[in-house]
């Protein structure tokens, strides 16, 4: 308990350094270069105390539960498929976990709701989310793959944005930066220690891999693979939408 103890504390201590440049950048812009007193400096600086005691827990239980966790499933899931002959079950919970920690990111659910008000309800927000959970699905499953075949993941990252450039040039204009900044909003605090747990873990327990050169690269799949989805969603609901406008089109003129 005190061992526990003791690294709670250092965590905070290592988080109030952290944050402290935050403050100091944004209280100097308030008070000499904006010149104005806070408003509401009690709100304020309780708010400020909370995210230094909210980040530490956080980054405690990262070390603590997230990071073993991913690294013990994906120790079994390996044993798994080595008894099998196969690495069907890695591959499958790569998908899940990719799936399931999207959809519960809270920055993804923030930009989505964003994205949903400034459209006055044209982008939908579960829409939006379960394309970005699919492409992130889609791109923990491929990188994991990558490392258990042991390809180079250059030829992967090359690819996938070609496509990306492809698309840009052919989707919906009102859905492109939104469809690029979903390719970050999935590399935060709920994806990102599963997925590089994932990684290293996959990367650790087999043989002839690196976990430096094979472990990490997970988290560049889950940004990837998010704009290609976003966009390929917005290009399948213009084309519905032109179906269905040519189709009543040609009901009218039928009637006609």
């Amino acid at each position: 308990m005190m061992g526990w103890l003791t690294h709670l504390c250092s965590t905070l201590l290592t988080t109030v350094i952290d944050v402290l440049p935050i403050a100091a950048i944004i209280f100097g812009f308030q008070l000499f270069v904006i010149r104005r007193p806070l408003p509401a400096p009690e709100r304020i600086l309780t708010g400020f105390a909370l995210v230094i005691v909210g980040l530490s827990f956080f980054l405690l239980g990262l070390e603590q539960a997230l990071f073993p966790v991913g690294r013990s499933m994906a120790t079994q899931l390996i044993e798994l498929g080595e008894r099998s002959g196969g690495f069907l079950w890695v591959y499958l919970f790569a998908f899940a976990i990719g799936a399931s920690t999207t959809i519960a990111e809270p920055s993804l659910i923030a930009v989505a709701i964003k994205a949903n008000q400034v459209s006055g309800g044209a982008i939908g927000v579960w829409g939006l989310r379960l394309a970005v959970a699919l492409g992130v699905a889609i791109g923990i499953s491929l990188g994991a793959w990558r490392i258990v075949s042991g390809y180079p993941i250059h030829w992967f990252i090359i690819a996938g944005y070609i496509v990306v450039v492809i698309q840009t040039t052919l989707a919906p204009k009102l859905i492109i930066p939104l469809a690029y900044d979903s390719g970050g909003v999935t590399t935060s605090t709920v994806t990102v220690p599963l997925v590089a747990a994932l990684g290293l873990g996959l990367a650790e327990n087999i043989e002839g891999r690196s976990a430096l050169i094979d472990g990490f690269g997970l988290i560049a799949f889950a940004s990837l693979f998010p704009m290609i989805t976003v966009m390929a969603y917005a290009q399948i609901a213009q084309w519905r939408g032109q179906h269905k406008s040519d189709s009543t089109q040609e009901d009218q003129d039928d009637a006609l």
